[in-house]
């Protein structure tokens, strides 16, 4: 009996690779800074996230995608607290967000009026990673309640990504949590990752990571 095996996550990943670069192609050409952020879910992306545009809209216009299976709640306190245009995009269960989707929520932008735009990916530190969504750079958090071997744990998402955020750093003193073993577990993965420690609550390293983030927008132009 004949048959034909077909790696159908291979070809998706390779489409999906196709639309990413349409999708960067894209905002190059409107001058656009895309910026993906990946986390676990209460890591404290939506926090950061109010934390930073609150810095950066003094200098940008930003607009902001909140991707989660179901629920606008993390839409609504982007646009509440930052004043900002924030949209949510519903994945109907999946795990991540593909260029595709992506293109598809930009498209409901008016990104010429826009020269930066964060998405918040769906809380997940496996599914995210395996997607390029279009964006200049990856920049994952992990909070240090999760603990300091997640980069052994979940290599793709460490490899992937550009900037590594520790979050939560004002709960050290609980937690057993090194930050040099953190560090140097994320350089095992990818040692040109970017690392900064950050208190969104008590705003404590977010300067540093908004300037950062400011530059490597001011570069891209």
């Amino acid at each position: 009996m004949d048959y034909q095996v077909i790696k159908v996550k291979e070809d998706v990943l390779v489409e999906n690779d196709k639309k990413a670069k349409k999708v960067r192609e894209t905002l190059k050409k409107k001058n656009v800074y895309f910026i993906n952020v990946m986390a676990s879910p209460g890591s404290g992306k939506t926090t950061l996230l109010v934390n930073l545009i609150n810095k950066l809209k003094i200098k940008y216009k930003i607009g902001v995608m909140e991707a989660d299976i179901d629920g606008e709640v993390d839409a609504q306190r982007i646009s509440n607290l930052t004043g900002v245009k924030a949209i949510q995009v519903h994945t109907s269960g999946a795990c991540h967000l593909t260029a595709q989707m992506t293109n598809e929520a930009l498209n409901s932008f008016d990104i010429d009026g826009l020269d930066l735009v964060i998405l918040e990916n769906i809380g997940n530190l496996v599914c995210p990673a395996e997607f390029d969504t279009g964006s200049n750079i990856n920049m994952m958090l992990l909070s240090v309640p999760e603990g300091d071997d997640k980069p052994l744990k979940y290599p793709l998402m460490f490899q992937v990504s550009n900037i590594a955020v520790i979050t939560k750093i004002d709960t050290l003193p609980v937690f057993d949590f090194d930050f040099n073993k953190c560090e140097a577990n994320i350089h095992k993965r990818n040692p040109n990752a970017k690392m900064f420690k950050v208190s969104a609550l008590k705003d404590e390293g977010t300067e540093e990571l908004a300037k950062y983030i400011d530059t490597l927008i001011t570069n891209s132009k």
